[in-house]
């Protein structure tokens, strides 16, 4: 009998705790579909400008420590181009949404051998001098690389994830005191949800990011079609592979295939931009 109380008491609370991010959650579009046809629609619980005040705390930081290290902005050619091709993405933001040519946008190059690039919310940008260097990266693309990144924050991927884990933290709080499985069940929830929804969702995001990094590209003029050759330059740094359920990236032939798709879907906008 307290077998089937307790199977109820539970059914019911995560019942509660399923619906609490529908009551609570925003649901948004934080941008529109584009030709490449991004349309999903988000829940949030945080909000923005939390996300963007954190993340520019953050940035500020970052950079005080490059610049006391003597690796920022360090190579004036490399920042320019960085700048440039950063400059044209910009412009061809309010296709997805018209509030972020408004953004404070901030660009800089860190002396670093890291492949890699990132863009916080709100428009901070990163470029690594690795990423330019070990791939002699060509114009358009690190217009691919940069648009991805860019992507993200248009999308508000970091904002979605920070909410979807205060719902999910909660609620695998809720649920590990009720049912009393302790630390070790806790983390087996923990591990659960992460498979179900945590990673998937990751996923989810690097291929919208993928497929508005390559529109953005187009519009600015920069061949699309550089997105599968950086990915393929990519594979020969990048090491082994995880498996596709413990990866928050898409797998590589999965991702190379998407992308040769969109960066064909966008070839009118490039074409178009090419003539003006």
């Amino acid at each position: 009998m307290k077998s089937i109380v307790k199977r109820m008491l539970l059914k019911q609370m995560l019942t509660a705790v399923i619906l609490l991010p529908l009551v609570s959650c925003e649901t948004v579009q934080t941008t529109q579909g584009g030709v490449v046809g991004v349309e999903r629609q988000q829940r949030m619980v945080v909000s923005s400008e939390e996300i963007e005040q954190a993340s520019s705390q953050e940035y500020a930081q970052l950079m005080a420590q490059e610049r006391q290290k003597g690796t920022l902005n360090r190579n004036p050619s490399q920042v320019n181009r960085v700048r440039t091709i950063a400059n044209r993405l910009i412009q061809q933001t309010p296709a997805f949404r018209p509030d972020a040519q408004r953004w404070n946008w901030e660009v800089n190059v860190l002396t670093s051998p890291e492949v890699n690039a990132w863009c916080m919310p709100g428009g901070k940008i990163a470029v690594y001098t690795g990423l330019m260097e070990k791939l002699q990266v060509t114009d358009d693309e690190l217009a691919a690389v940069m648009g991805h990144e860019m992507a993200h924050a248009l999308r508000e991927h970091a904002r979605e994830r920070a909410s979807e884990q205060a719902v999910a933290g909660l609620g695998i709080s809720i649920l590990s005191a009720v049912a009393g499985v302790g630390d070790v069940g806790q983390k087996g929830m923990e591990y659960a949800y992460m498979g179900v929804l945590g990673l998937p969702n990751s996923r989810k995001h690097e291929t919208e990011a993928d497929r508005i990094g390559v529109e953005l590209a187009a519009r600015a003029g920069y061949d699309p079609r550089a997105a599968v050759t950086l990915w393929k330059k990519m594979e020969k740094v990048g090491g082994s592979e995880p498996p596709k359920f413990l990866s928050t990236h898409p797998p590589r032939e999965d991702r190379l295939s998407d992308l040769a798709n969109y960066s064909q879907r966008v070839m009118p906008l490039y074409e178009q931009a090419r003539k003006r």
